[in-house]
């Protein structure tokens, strides 16, 4: 029973109370939307040819960021927001109803301060990452300390969040702390891009400063597993970016087993994943991730919720929010059983039909 946007009540059909209107899901399976707690939505133009290059051979670097950097710069309020409107509404049809957006690519106080605004006329979640990447032309100490004063100041006040990319080729976990305390200081609740490329200090920073969630996971000591484990910081892990990248994929078992809480999601971006698909990083997550299917949407759903600390989405308890996703399909398992093919048949958000 949706009342308000809010679940209501929930029970059997039979004794379910009265109604304006009904909606019979004639035996299909009825899921929480779900909660995409983490992409890069904010940009301009695409890298086919970068994806077409690595396919042939040539590794991932984040270097090919700065790529982006220059077309969103280069492109107008309109043009970006009605990309990021695009996105969000594919994301919509295909049963995701929370969405965390990113800045990062725009890597200036002027266009950082641009892409939040945009962010925050639509996203549910709005996450500050002015330290991305180091800007062409600009060493990192000074980058760093500009991220962590002018630009912070410029763009907190349409973020919730401040996240570092902290990683070879990035920013250090010394730089990673200075943006970060800086952030926490401004009133923005931590996460970090941790261990993607490399077994770096990034999970165990995250820890440390109790931010939300460590984001990709991709190599991991046991320390970095037991300080997940022992933790309230959420392992969101990004299968999409190791299918597009021929990354190894993380280890979703070995963090299960050992109790930490695991998250999934889009890591939706122009480079490294361009896919706005979480039934099919569910579908990833279960063949390649070692989850079962339960785990994995789960996963893609409550899971997302923690990783953005939320108790009012990513489930269907009375109280929540009202985001319900109906499959064309009686059960959750199709979400991997029937990998990439189309499995929305409804969706609500907030009590009010969008697809």
């Amino acid at each position: 029973m949706i009342e308000d946007g809010g679940v209501a009540w929930t029970g059997p059909s039979a004794a379910a109370p009265p109604a304006d209107e009904r909606f019979d899901a004639a035996g299909r399976a009825v899921l929480p939307g779900f909660v995409d707690s983490h992409a890069h939505l904010v940009f301009a133009g695409e890298r086919a040819e970068e994806f077409e290059a690595r396919m042939s051979g040539r590794p991932y670097a984040a270097g090919g960021i700065r790529t982006t950097v220059e077309r969103t710069r280069a492109a107008s309020d309109d043009d970006l927001r009605a990309n990021l409107r695009r996105l969000i509404g594919e994301m919509a049809r295909q049963g995701t109803t929370t969405v965390e957006c990113k800045s990062g690519y725009g890597l200036t106080v002027e266009h950082e301060e641009r892409s939040l605004r945009i962010a925050a006329e639509l996203a549910d979640e709005v996450t500050y990452l002015g330290a991305h990447v180091v800007p062409a032309g600009s060493d990192a100490s000074s980058y760093t300390r500009l991220a962590a004063t002018d630009m912070l100041a410029a763009c907190a006040p349409h973020a919730r969040w401040v996240d570092v990319f902290c990683e070879e080729g990035a920013f250090d976990a010394d730089q990673a702390r200075e943006v970060l305390e800086a952030g926490i200081k401004a009133g923005l609740a931590p996460r970090l891009h941790a261990n993607q490329l490399t077994r770096g200090p990034g999970v165990r920073l995250a820890v440390e400063l109790d931010a939300a969630s460590a984001d990709h996971c991709t190599f991991l000591a046991d320390a970095d597993v037991d300080a997940l484990a022992s933790s309230r910081t959420v392992a969101t892990l990004l299968p999409g970016v190791e299918f597009s990248t021929r990354q190894p994929y993380p280890d979703a078992r070995r963090l299960l087993d050992a109790g930490a809480t695991v998250a999934i999601a889009t890591d939706c971006n122009p480079g490294s994943c361009y896919t706005s698909s979480m039934a099919f990083c569910v579908a990833v997550a279960v063949r390649d991730m070692r989850m079962t299917p339960a785990e994995a949407v789960w996963a893609a759903t409550a899971g997302g919720a923690r990783a953005l600390r939320r108790t009012d989405v990513g489930n269907l308890a009375p109280g929540a929010r009202a985001d319900v996703h109906v499959l064309d399909a009686p059960s959750h398992i199709h979400l991997a059983y029937r990998p990439g093919v189309p499995q929305t048949a409804a969706v609500w958000k907030a009590g009010r039909r969008v697809m």
